[in-house]
C-alpha cells in the first residue's frame, strides 16, 4: 500500500458511498485508475466490506458502556461459551478477547441505564464462568472514528 491507497481508504472511511468519480478527484487519480485501486484493495482483503452507520439514539440505543469481564475459568470451553452468549446478545456490539487483568472487553449499547442494568443482571450475571464485571459508562465521545 502506498500513500494513494491510504488516501483512498481515508476517503472511503469518511463516505463509503462516494462515487468513483468524486473519489478519484479527491485522491488526484483518473476514475479508471482509482477504480482499479479500489478493486485491488477489495480483492486483497484490505477493504472487507461496506456498512451502514446508524445513529444509536435514533435506534433507541443512546446509552453506551464499555464492560470489562473476568472469567473464573480460563478453559477453552469457558471462553467459547462466553463468546457464544455474547454473540447472540443484541446489546453487545463489540466483544474483544484482551490481555490484562480481564479476559473480555465489551461495548454494550442499550436504551438507557435501566436496560443496561437488565443486561448486566440477566445476561452477564447468568454466565456461569463470569466472576468480575466492571462497567465504564460513556459520558460523551469527542472522537469516535468507528462511525464518522
Amino acid at each position: 500500500m502506498d500513500a494513494i491507497d491510504q488516501k483512498i481508504l481515508r476517503e472511503l472511511r469518511r463516505d463509503g458511498r462516494i462515487s468513483n468519480v468524486a473519489l478519484a478527484e479527491r485522491v488526484s487519480l483518473s476514475p479508471s485508475a482509482c477504480l482499479r485501486r479500489v478493486q485491488e484493495l477489495e480483492r486483497t482483503g484490505v477493504i472487507r466490506g461496506y456498512r451502514v452507520v446508524t445513529s444509536p439514539e435514533q435506534m433507541g440505543r443512546g446509552f453506551a458502556a464499555y464492560v470489562m469481564v473476568g472469567l473464573s475459568s480460563h478453559t477453552k470451553s469457558a471462553q467459547e461459551g462466553f463468546e457464544r452468549a455474547m454473540s447472540v446478545a443484541p446489546e453487545v456490539v463489540e466483544c474483544h478477547n484482551v490481555a490484562g487483568a480481564f479476559e473480555y472487553l465489551l461495548r454494550v449499547e442499550s436504551a438507557d441505564l435501566s436496560e443496561y442494568k437488565r443486561f448486566h443482571t440477566e445476561v452477564l450475571g447468568t454466565q456461569s464462568h463470569v466472576h468480575a464485571i466492571t462497567s465504564y459508562i460513556v459520558m460523551g465521545s469527542p472522537k469516535d472514528e468507528r462511525a464518522t
